[in-house]
């Protein structure tokens, strides 16, 4: 396959993408500061607002309860209790509904910038991921030869992923229970119906069912559903192979694709830098500095984790691939600093998949096991959804037994599988996972104004995780070239 740049080109792309993090940091605190200070200013004093209801309206619940234990004055609290809640109940739909519009406000005075990474770049990558996947998968299974060569590395990446999703999520649990992050947030129970803005993902097996197998191919490349892309590349590839030369035309056209579509890739990560630099600018225009230092312990605790499970897997990996991790994570670092400027690991998708040939990763197994490491394997995310669920769960008060934390580690196995690497996507998995154990799901909103923050790191780890997984099963299989 072509490769997209070499050399030179490779360290000064990298030097203008750090070049445009820091400028993007630098331009977002003046925004922060001057231009949208405004609206920051006035939603700090909302959510502030919203939150002093919500522990008055708790508080009055109590006060009811309590005063329903003596009758002789339980008609005239009830009355006042009622009038109480509903009062504050009523301020905080009008806070609510202005949250929205200085929302709208803030967002339109940074459109700008978020047009850089959002409209334009992350658009370009989805309007290439989708061919590539498919292209490079169905060449990568059809040059296998065989139903059994598919079979054995599918068998051999299938197990790296499960153990490195069990290990990423028992991490991230373990983490927790030993640092207790929640215990400080000390919140009372909210209204059963409070909304956190997350839209749940439906965690019975008809919809998870719904989810991996596609009913049409063309739905899913155009709803870049990544999950039935491969799905429907593996059928593809497989009979492509059990055809063998009668496709052999069909199967070069589609690597004559995959190298066009790399090309496309060098000329979209040209743009790169204006993207960090635009997502940078407007994290940190909204967010401010300050929201490091409002949830510092929890964000150091993450990124703890981040940095341990790293460690895990560059010991892995150096098991199987020895010294030659070091030249791995030299190779992966534009790709890993693409997806935690971005937010996205799916947006380095393509320069991973090139930096993993260049590394000497058979391309075969390259274009095999990466695109479905993108729907089995997000190590980060699935970290981060025991860690932010239980985090949640503590911030309430909720004692989980081990029984049920490891229930949950499971379900979140099943429910994690399939979701794309874009932004945001595991506080969808998470909302849907909350109530199916008794955890209030309004809790999401505690790492809403962090989780642009949090998901930089997650999808950076998506790519090590990845990365490495490639490599080993290259080396299993033999098809690892030496320097």
């Amino acid at each position: 396959m072509a490769h997209v740049q070499t050399g030179g080109k490779k360290s000064r792309l990298t030097l203008y993408i750090f070049i445009g993090l820091f400028l993007g940091i630098g331009v977002g605190v003046l925004l922060n500061k001057n231009y949208v200070n405004y609206e920051n200013k006035e939603l700090q004093k909302i959510d502030d607002k919203i939150q002093a209801n919500t522990v008055l309206i708790s508080h009055v619940k109590l006060q009811k309860k309590e005063a329903d234990r003596e009758p002789p004055i339980q008609a005239e609290l009830s009355a006042k209790s009622a009038i109480d809640t509903n009062r504050l109940v009523a301020e905080n739909t009008k806070l609510a509904d202005k949250k929205v519009k200085l929302n709208e406000s803030r967002d339109t005075k940074l459109q700008y910038f978020t047009a850089l990474s959002e409209n334009i770049f992350l658009r370009l990558i989805k309007m290439i991921v989708a061919l590539l996947v498919f292209s490079t998968l169905v060449v990568g299974v059809a040059r296998l030869g065989d139903i059994k060569a598919v079979g054995r590395i599918g068998g051999k990446t299938l197990l790296w992923f499960l153990s490195a999703s069990f290990v990423s999520l028992l991490l991230g649990m373990i983490l927790v229970n030993l640092f207790k992050p929640g215990l400080m947030m000390d919140l009372p129970l909210p209204d059963a119906g409070t909304s956190t803005g997350v839209e749940k993902v439906a965690l019975s097996f008809k919809e998870f069912l719904n989810h991996v197998f596609p009913k049409s191919p063309i739905e899913a490349m155009a709803h870049n559903e990544i999950l039935q892309i491969v799905v429907f590349s593996l059928f593809f590839g497989v009979a492509c192979a059990a055809i063998g030369k009668k496709v052999e035309p069909l199967v070069n056209a589609l690597e004559m694709l995959a190298d066009i579509i790399l090309k496309i890739t060098g000329y979209v990560m040209n743009f790169a830098p204006f993207a960090v630099f635009g997502a940078m600018a407007a994290i940190i225009a909204k967010q401010g500095l300050e929201v490091l230092n409002t949830y510092v312990i929890f964000i150091a605790e993450f990124y703890g984790g981040l940095l341990l499970l790293w460690g895990i897997l560059f010991l892995a990996g150096f098991i199987v691939i020895k010294k030659r991790i070091f030249g791995l994570f030299r190779r992966i670092k534009d790709p890993v600093l693409i997806a935690f400027s971005t937010s996205s690991s799916e947006a380095a998708f393509p320069r991973t998949m090139q930096e993993l040939e260049d590394f000497g990763c058979d391309k075969k197994i390259v274009s095999f096991v990466l695109p479905l490491g993108y729907s089995f394997n997000l190590d980060g995310s699935m970290m981060y959804m025991t860690f932010a669920s239980l985090f949640i769960a503590q911030s309430y008060g909720m004692d989980l037994s081990m029984g049920t934390q490891m229930t949950m580690l499971l379900v979140l196995m099943l429910t994690s599988k399939g979701i794309a690497g874009v932004p945001r996507a595991s506080l969808v998995v998470i909302a849907g996972t909350l109530a199916s154990f008794g955890i209030p799901e309004a809790g999401l909103a505690l790492l809403l104004g962090i989780d642009p923050l949090l998901d930089m790191g997650r999808s950076a780890t998506n790519v090590i995780g990845n990365s490495v997984a490639t490599a080993v099963v290259s080396k299993w299989e033999n098809q690892l070239k030496t320097d």
